[in-house]
């Protein structure tokens, strides 16, 4: 879906002020149902009925973490949502708000930004309904940057932590594994030019002839509903699998003082990109032995005693996965 009509006639957001925009913007955000008061004043009222709530922010900057060549602005504002919601899902919460910043060049059309809420609103609706945009910035920046602030309810539930796992207990996942990374491979071998540089009319050739993977890491649909399901059932640890299954596996190894073993023959038929592509964010978590694994979670695996990881009881010491600091080393390079 892309957003109906131009409603900014064309202009830039250096000839419109910040409150024209905002008056552009402001109808097409979705509504939180928890606001007691939105967006308008210098702050927004969330109710808290827990008494608790799960806070955790994420920002995408151009260059590293996106490129306009493969991403519309509909994506991003989808993308953005997403990672967040995933990440408040992965405490065992429920999604209740988004405060949203925005920093872009004073060249980009005001529609673009509106494009960037038809797409946080949309995921909104379709991953974590009654969610919505409480609030948030806007600034001038030569590099364009969203930043998404994610607040969620943990309905008197304790949070799932990644420290909780314990040896004999069922390592599961929930949502598709590597497929992300192999739609950043696909792009980065093929959807640039001559020069290696992002190529926008290639990028649609790509897309029509791959468009599950190249979908699933420009516009994901993490599994937001099965983080509270799986807190109803009892899981020991959770995560939102951001960074590939290596490292995030890992993660929650080290925090609990325990090893993971990996079943190679429940992660597909592309084993490698299963466990070191990052980005899908589906849901990594453990359960108690006998439990019965909510939604769609599928097992992948056991807690051992010792430490690390392994795949089918031999150490697994490569690396993958994404680290922002390192570059993605999932084969795109």
């Amino acid at each position: 879906m892309t957003m109906s009509g131009s409603a900014a006639g064309g202009t830039t957001l250096g000839e419109a002020s910040e409150r024209e925009t905002l008056k552009w913007i402001f109808p097409r955000l979705p509504a939180a149902k928890s606001a007691l008061l939105g967006p308008g004043d210098d702050a927004a009222v969330l109710a808290a009925p827990d008494g608790r709530y799960v806070v955790t922010t994420d920002m995408m900057i151009h260059g590293p973490d996106f490129r306009w060549a493969w991403s519309a602005p509909y994506d991003l504002g989808w993308k953005a949502a997403a990672t967040n919601l995933s990440d408040v899902a992965a405490m065992g919460a429920v999604p209740t708000g988004l405060v949203v910043a925005i920093a872009a060049p004073s060249t980009t059309p005001v529609d673009d930004l509106l494009a960037v809420a038809d797409g946080l609103r949309e995921a909104c609706a379709a991953l974590a309904p009654g969610c919505g945009v409480v609030g948030g910035d806007l600034s001038v920046s030569d590099t364009f940057t969203i930043a998404v602030t994610a607040f969620g309810d943990l309905q008197g539930r304790a949070p799932v932590l990644r420290s909780g796992a314990r040896p004999g207990e069922t390592v599961a996942v929930s949502g598709v594994l590597g497929q992300a990374a192999a739609g950043l491979r696909l792009l980065f071998e093929q959807a640039v030019d001559a020069y290696g540089e992002p190529d926008r009319a290639r990028f649609h050739a790509v897309l029509r002839a791959y468009p599950g993977p190249v979908t699933a890491q420009l516009r994901p649909s993490p599994p937001i509903a099965d983080g509270p399901l799986a807190a109803e059932a009892g899981a020991t640890a959770m995560l939102d699998l951001s960074d590939g299954l290596v490292l995030d596996a890992r993660r929650v190894a080290e925090a609990s003082g325990v090893g993971i073993d990996l079943d190679p023959a429940a992660l597909g038929e592309d084993i490698r990109t299963a466990l070191s592509g990052g980005e899908d964010h589906s849901l990594l978590a453990t359960f108690r032995p006998g439990t019965r694994l909510p939604g769609g979670f599928r097992a992948i695996g056991r807690v051992t005693d010792g430490s690390g990881l392994t795949v089918a009881g031999r150490p697994f010491d490569e690396r993958g996965g994404w680290d922002p600091y390192e570059g993605w080393d999932g084969n795109a390079g």
